[in-house]
């Protein structure tokens, strides 16, 4: 299998990460950010959190420091749309891809899986490919109890210390998490954990 080599040592590329809550960019897409990094890419990235309240809020700041740092340029930006009913907020969505598509411009956007069990998931996947129609979209996959891992035409192999980093990083910033019986370093450690899906 030939790896997905989007960008080289020395090189730069902007990446918007799009997340509807605040740990599925780290899940879903870390591995490839701390992989750039890691291996010399020059990254400048938007990094987007849809739905961060309470405590949820400090675990997006920390953690999405913490999965850039050494990236050229890092923004942060977190909204409060109310987790779990994104489908009934789809207007003020839609408003909000308006508006950050005024903003960026990014080379490469990483966003959720477009047939995710997640009803979440699913609107921010489909207001992106409907706000960015001239942009390299990947979707990137969660793993979790719904059995709804899809059919991956694209890979982003991970170094065995990048792989482990990301674990370490998401077991460190998402506490609210660990009770949940999916939320363990040997589901991110999975065959698919670093896989990437594009249509």
């Amino acid at each position: 299998m030939r790896s997905l080599d989007l960008a080289r040592p020395g090189e730069s590329i902007s990446v918007l990460c799009l997340g509807a809550h605040s740990d599925d960019i780290e899940i879903g897409a870390g591995g490839a950010i701390l992989h750039w990094i890691a291996s010399g890419v020059i990254l400048e990235a938007h990094w987007c959190v849809l739905s961060a309240t309470g405590a949820r809020i400090v675990e997006a700041e920390a953690s999405a420091s913490a999965f850039l740092m050494g990236a050229a340029s890092a923004r942060v930006e977190l909204a409060a749309f109310k987790d779990s009913f994104f489908p009934y907020q789809g207007s003020e969505l839609k408003d909000w891809f308006v508006g950050l598509k005024s903003r960026v411009n990014p080379d490469i956007i990483l966003t959720h899986h477009r047939n995710d069990a997640h009803q979440d998931h699913r609107e921010v996947s489909q207001l992106t490919w409907n706000a960015f129609r001239n942009h390299l979209i990947l979707e990137y996959e969660i793993p979790k109890w719904d059995g709804d891992l899809g059919q991956p035409n694209g890979y982003i192999p991970l170094e065995a210390e990048v792989l482990e980093r990301k674990i370490e990083l998401l077991m460190a910033h998402f506490g609210t998490q660990r009770s949940k019986d999916w939320f363990d370093a040997e589901t991110f450690r999975g065959p698919r954990a670093p896989a990437w899906h594009r249509m």
